[in-house]
């Protein structure tokens, strides 16, 4: 955040935020931040409704303020009898962009290995010109001796020397010797902060990541429940007739062709068998037995209609092999939620597409993308999407989560490993899944 003065008149409306801040000195950063966004609002210069941000800078004095968006598009506050324009994150003052080189945390390690150099080199300079100065002393003290009587006085001067010499020789020995120690915390510190601030964001990315999903998947739920008591789907199995199936499938169609999400839709009797589905012209599964399918069993034992099953990932054969999440729900007499079980409905999410849209839009710096790889992992820790399209279902990640939701971590190798538990959306409670992030040195 960068911050330029302008010599325009203060407005009016903003003297009460003027004075105060500028009384407040080293008043806690909350106090100030309310003070400011009360004395907006209250001028009626803050929309609280609207879509606007504040952000932070810091003035030069050290205090910490918070800039408001006024309705006008500026991002402007008083302090000092000026005005303070806000330029957005990541612009320099003159507009040109920060690249992800200038604001990585790892500078930090960068600059310190410079500091360390430079001391080092120039300690080393002034020990040099110290140790010639004293050779000349030196020099000039058997010259001295050799003049007799008349070099007595140049003794005296080249003793002096000589003394000076080893003073500043004993200075830069302390001086390497104290900058090294700090020099060696200050890396040791900026090492940790760089360690927990890349950790934190790998977090961070796998949280966003197993929330999307997460969002996702708790709208699945929400329809197969409410597909469960469509009339034409409790039709086809309290009423079945050639017209009753032919219209079902025609109405899942129907669904399909606005939920572009979905696979198939399939409506299965009490037996397991399938009655109709949604694409009988893609998947011919009419007749398709599924009663050993946990997602089934699960939903017909289900107490009420407003339960449902999950299974986990499986490639699906009847569907082409492809990777779905299977939802269902119980079909109940009438549509009524404690009404006598018909059959199920079972929902199966084209898991693919969607899953590889999340890991794959993770949204790493230009830096991170070639060194990171982004993962959604089920409860047995199994990759069920990958942002690199690898171990899709086969490979098993040894995630040491330590009985944490979220963590992360370094290995052996240099490599941080960032995870976070499913938090659930709603009424959907999330599957144990994780959001995991593996990234390079």
């Amino acid at each position: 955040m960068h911050i330029q003065e302008s010599t325009r008149p203060v407005v009016d409306w903003m003297g009460e935020a003027r004075s105060s801040l500028e009384a407040c000195g080293g008043a806690e950063i909350v106090t100030v931040q309310k003070f400011l966004f009360q004395s907006l609002a209250r001028n009626g210069h803050y929309d609280t409704k609207s879509d606007q941000r504040l952000c932070k800078g810091i003035y030069r004095d050290g205090l910490i303020v918070t800039f408001a968006r006024l309705k006008w598009g500026e991002d402007r506050f008083v302090f000092g009898g000026r005005y303070m324009t806000v330029y957005e994150e990541g612009r320099t003052e003159q507009g040109g962009e920060l690249s992800d080189e200038d604001t990585d945390p790892s500078r930090i390690i960068a600059l310190t290995a410079d500091v360390r150099g430079t001391t080092d080199s120039k300690i080393a300079e002034i020990q040099a010109v110290t140790g010639r100065t004293k050779i000349l002393a030196l020099n000039a003290l058997i010259e001295s001796a050799r003049a007799g009587e008349m070099g007595r006085g140049f003794a005296v001067v080249a003793n002096e020397v000589k003394g000076v010499s080893e003073e500043i020789a004993e200075i830069a020995g302390a001086l390497r010797g104290e900058l090294s120690a700090k020099v060696e915390l200050l890396d040791r510190i900026g090492r940790g902060i760089v360690d927990h601030l890349r950790g934190q964001r790998m977090v961070d990315l796998a949280l966003n990541a197993v929330e999307l999903i997460d969002r996702n998947l708790y709208e699945r739920t929400c329809d197969v429940r409410w597909w469960a008591t469509d009339s034409a789907v409790v039709d086809c199995l309290s009423r079945p007739s050639d017209d009753a199936v032919a219209y079902a499938s025609k109405r899942l169609g129907v669904i399909l062709s606005a939920y572009t999400v979905y696979l198939d839709l399939w409506i299965c009797d009490k037996n397991g068998r399938v009655v109709a589905n949604g694409r009988p012209d893609r998947y011919g599964v009419q007749g398709h037995s599924v009663s050993s399918e946990s997602w089934f069993r699960d939903a017909l034992a289900a107490p009420s209609g407003n339960d449902y099953s999950v299974a986990d990932i499986v490639l699906n054969g009847a569907l082409g092999n492809a990777p779905v999440a299977t939802y269902a729900a119980a079909i109940r007499q009438g549509g009524d939620a404690q009404g006598a079980v018909l059959g199920v409905l079972g929902i199966h999410f084209d898991w693919g597409p969607q899953a590889r849209s999340i890991v794959e839009g993770v949204r790493f710096t230009e830096r991170e993308a070639n060194r990171s790889r982004a993962l959604l992992l089920d409860a047995n820790l199994r990759v069920i999407a990958s942002s690199d399209g690898s171990g899709l279902l086969s490979e098993k990640v040894d995630l040491r989560t330590d009985g944490k939701a979220f963590g992360h971590y370094s290995q052996q190798n240099g490599s941080v490993v960032g995870f976070h538990r499913s938090p659930g959306y709603e009424t959907y409670e999330g599957l144990g899944w994780y959001g995991c992030i593996l990234q390079m040195p």
